[in-house]
């Protein structure tokens, strides 16, 4: 399934040794295929910038070592011996508040989504994303985005969709700033964003900040509902 991790495809550099810089982004990971953690240490620790300081077979086992040195991103599967995933985003969340988990999996499955996401997942992706989208997703989500697979972006605005009758919104928010909001919804990264609309990617992360005032929200999440309860976005 990550055969691909080992070669040099998706712009990913494999020059071993780990990245010490304090600026790095700390990189932790769960899941129970002892090649899928050795493939995604790798490519953490051989691109400058990342670095992986644990992996884990269960969540039992990250809960008792993971706050040796808490990681910025925890990649995390769902089909786990013991707790599963989605439940352990939410034990995970509680213990450690300020860990962003990514949840890493083959199951695209409206449950799954829907129980990883209330339970605190800032992002969604299915094994088989190349391994330069990962780590994308990775500083993405360090950066208050909340990266999903197009398919599970899809599946989560039908969710949004299904939850109940129209509310009414107050906003003001512009055209450009509504169009930038359907991409996200769309599963669109920041940076997909600001090669679209041919702006810079500060300049969506300052977009993004406007929007979540406006609406009076604090994540990606949140606007997407938000915007697709109140039919700004369809």
């Amino acid at each position: 399934m990550f055969m691909r991790l080992f070669d040099r495809r998706g712009g990913v550099s494999f020059t071993l040794g780990r990245m010490r810089a304090a600026d790095s982004i700390t990189v932790a990971l769960i899941d129970d295929e002892p090649a899928i953690r050795k493939g995604l240490g790798l490519v953490i620790d051989g691109t400058p910038g990342y670095r992986c300081v644990g992996a884990f077979r269960s969540v039992e086992e990250a809960m008792g070592s993971l706050g040796r040195e808490l990681p910025n991103v925890l990649l995390l599967d769902i089909n786990l011996p013991g707790i599963s995933g989605s439940e352990g985003a939410r034990l995970l969340c509680e213990k450690y508040p300020a860990l962003q988990i990514l949840m890493l999996t083959i199951h695209d499955e409206d449950e799954h989504i829907f129980e990883s996401m209330c339970n605190g997942a800032s992002g969604y992706l299915l094994k088989g994303t190349p391994p330069g989208e990962i780590l994308g997703a990775i500083r993405d989500v360090c950066q208050g985005g909340a990266p999903m697979s197009p398919e599970v972006a899809r599946k989560v605005v039908h969710l949004f969709r299904k939850t109940g009758p129209v509310e009414k919104v107050e906003h003001s928010l512009t055209p450009h700033e509504i169009r930038l909001l359907g991409l996200l919804a769309d599963g669109y990264s920041y940076q997909a964003t600001a090669d679209l609309l041919h702006v810079s990617i500060n300049t969506v992360r300052n977009y993004i900040r406007s929007i979540y005032d406006k609406l009076h929200v604090h994540s990606k999440t949140e606007a997407v509902r938000k915007a697709l309860k109140g039919r700004i976005i369809f």
